[in-house]
């Protein structure tokens, strides 16, 4: 599928929700820029890999690479009003993602089971729609009361270690 700056798609697109990290910086750090939920359901960014996560002469390190993709299947959960962890993530790497070229994200719920959404992923380059990555993901439905959860079961590991948080 070629996408070009002529996409109709990314016209319309908004802010970016952000994690906690990047709400305190005021912008998300792993370059999303804008991003939205067509009525398709496909959640489509605008993304900018900075030079600060090069890895090789000019191309994104591969961390970089699968950690936008796991913002990208998260944000099929976050914009549809569900609170809900990576469970697995499979990235497929099919070309170096260049630094400092504009991107496009798109993500997409492919089916449910229970708690788990199964979501794919595709992130190619904005000016001729070459692919340079695709993700598929588990995401597994949590409530609010998750990391509350998180940080009892790490408090309790840490004791029994003898190194109780402050």
């Amino acid at each position: 599928m070629t996408q070009t700056n002529d996409d109709p798609t990314l016209a319309g697109l908004g802010q970016v929700a952000l994690c906690g990290a990047c709400r305190r910086v005021g912008h998300c750090r792993m370059g999303v820029q804008s991003e939205g939920l067509g009525e398709d359901g496909v959640v489509t960014c605008r993304i900018r890999c900075s030079r600060d996560n090069e890895g090789g002469l000019e191309v994104a390190h591969g961390g970089w690479t699968a950690g936008v993709m796991d913002e990208l299947v998260g944000h099929v959960a976050v914009l549809n009003q569900q609170l809900a962890v990576t469970g697995r993530l499979d990235v497929t790497f099919v070309k170096p993602v260049p630094v400092e070229q504009q991107l496009v994200g798109r993500a997409w719920l492919r089916r449910t089971e229970g708690s788990r959404w199964y979501v794919g992923a595709v992130l190619s380059l904005e000016a001729t729609g070459a692919e340079l990555a695709r993700a598929e993901a588990i995401l597994v439905e949590r409530d609010s009361g998750h990391y509350a959860r998180h940080q009892d079961w790490l408090r309790g590991e840490l004791g029994r270690a003898g190194n109780v948080p402050s």
